[in-house]
C-alpha cells in the first residue's frame, strides 16, 4: 500500500464516521464501521511507511477492545435485563407462560405490580453502560496512542490533537459524544494534511586543503 493510499483511506474512512451519526446516512451503524475499517487500514499504511508497527498494534488493540466490550455487554443484557424484564411482565401480564410471541394478545394488569420489580431492570441496564464506559476508554486509549505515533513520526499535530479529543470524549459520558465526533473530523483533516517525507540529502564529505 502506498503512502497516499493510506491517506486517502485513512481520510475517507475518518468522514465516513463523522458523517455516519446522521440517522439518515448511518443505514444502522454500517457506515461508521465502513469509516472505521478504512481508518484502520490507513493506519495500517502509515505504519508500514514510517516503518513504526505501534501505530498498527495500538490501533487494533483498540478495536479489539471495542469488540470485547461490546461482546461483554450484549451478554450482560441477555442475561441480566431480559431476564429482571421476564419478571417484571410476568407481573404486568399475570397469565403470561414465558412465551413472547403470546403477548402481542394479552390485556396488561398493573394492579399487582410491585415498583420494586422495575429496580433489577434498571440495575441491570447501568451495569451495562458501565461495561461499555470502561472498554470505550480502554479503546480510546489505545487509538490515542496510536494516532499519537503518527503526530510524531509525521509532525501533524492534529492526529494527536483528534486522539486526545477522543479520549476526553470516552471519559466524559453523553458530551463525550460531541468530542468523540470532533475528533472525527479532525482526524479527516489530519490525514489529507499528511506529506510524504522529504528524502534527507547525502551528505558532501569536507573538501580536503589542497597541498603545495
Amino acid at each position: 500500500m502506498t503512502f497516499e493510499s493510506s491517506k486517502t483511506l485513512g481520510g475517507i474512512g475518518a468522514i465516513l464516521m463523522f458523517i455516519g451519526i446522521f440517522p439518515i446516512i448511518s443505514y444502522y451503524g454500517i457506515v461508521e464501521l465502513v469509516g472505521a475499517i478504512l481508518v484502520i487500514v490507513g493506519l495500517r499504511g502509515l505504519a508500514n511507511y514510517y516503518k513504526e508497527n505501534r501505530i498498527f498494534s495500538n490501533a487494533l488493540y483498540g478495536i479489539i477492545a471495542g469488540i470485547v466490550g461490546v461482546v461483554i455487554a450484549a451478554v450482560a443484557a441477555v442475561v441480566t435485563v431480559l431476564t429482571s424484564l421476564s419478571d417484571l411482565l410476568k407481573q404486568i401480564y399475570p397469565g403470561w407462560n414465558g412465551d413472547w410471541s403470546t403477548l402481542q394478545g394479552m390485556t396488561p394488569d398493573t394492579t399487582n405490580l410491585d415498583p420494586s420489580a422495575i429496580f433489577p431492570l434498571i440495575a441491570g441496564i447501568l451495569v451495562i453502560l458501565v461495561i461499555v464506559w470502561i472498554f470505550a476508554i480502554i479503546a480510546a486509549f489505545f487509538i490515542w496512542r496510536s494516532l499519537k505515533q503518527v503526530s510524531n513520526k509525521s509532525n501533524v499535530g492534529l492526529f494527536g490533537t483528534a486522539g486526545i479529543i477522543l479520549l476526553i470524549g470516552a471519559v466524559i459520558p453523553l458530551l463525550g459524544l460531541v468530542l468523540m465526533w470532533i475528533s472525527a473530523l479532525l482526524l479527516a483533516i489530519a490525514f489529507f494534511t499528511l506529506k510524504p517525507q522529504q528524502p534527507i540529502p547525502p551528505m558532501t564529505p569536507p573538501s580536503q586543503p589542497t597541498t603545495i
